[in-house]
């Protein structure tokens, strides 16, 4: 498994690394996990999907926001770790909806996260997943995702 060739291949390019928002680490290694912070979905900076999934932020834009929070996640994992193909599996996702209190389809907001890591990873990218609704978000961004990765020896 090569995932920077699938990267290239499915003609995704990696957004600069999003700056930290306040006082943490974008991402924490230890043995061999590495613990992301929450990603948000900003594009060059700027918030690209803001609001309430259920009322201004329709499904497929949730989809969207979920790749993209994943995405830039990615992005931050390269910048520290030097090669996404130093990843030897996805080990758990955590998705966070800006949503209404009716709004149930958080799974398949998150589902945007899930089959991007399949896609670019193939088995290793099979993690276990919470989908959870909240109230509100950083910046009232429509998703926020945290990931656990395994990291393989160099």
């Amino acid at each position: 498994m090569n995932v920077e060739e699938r990267i290239k291949k499915m003609g995704i390019v990696l957004p600069e690394p999003a700056a930290a928002l306040g006082m943490y680490e974008p991402l924490i290694i230890t043995n061999d996990l590495i613990f992301t912070s929450g990603n948000l979905p900003l594009e060059k900076g700027e918030l690209k999907f803001k609001g309430k999934l259920g009322l201004s932020v329709s499904l497929e834009e949730g989809l969207a926001a979920a790749q993209l929070c994943t995405l830039n996640a990615l992005a931050t994992l390269k910048d520290k770790i030097g090669s996404l193909n130093r990843i030897l599996r996805v080990v758990k996702v955590t998705g966070f909806v800006n949503s209404t209190p009716d709004f149930t389809d958080h799974p398949k907001v998150i589902n945007g996260a899930s089959k991007l890591l399949v896609d670019l990873f193939a088995e290793q990218g099979l993690h276990a997943r919470s989908a959870v609704g909240v109230a509100a978000l950083p910046l009232d961004a429509a998703v926020e995702i945290e990931f656990v990765f395994q990291l393989a020896p160099k």
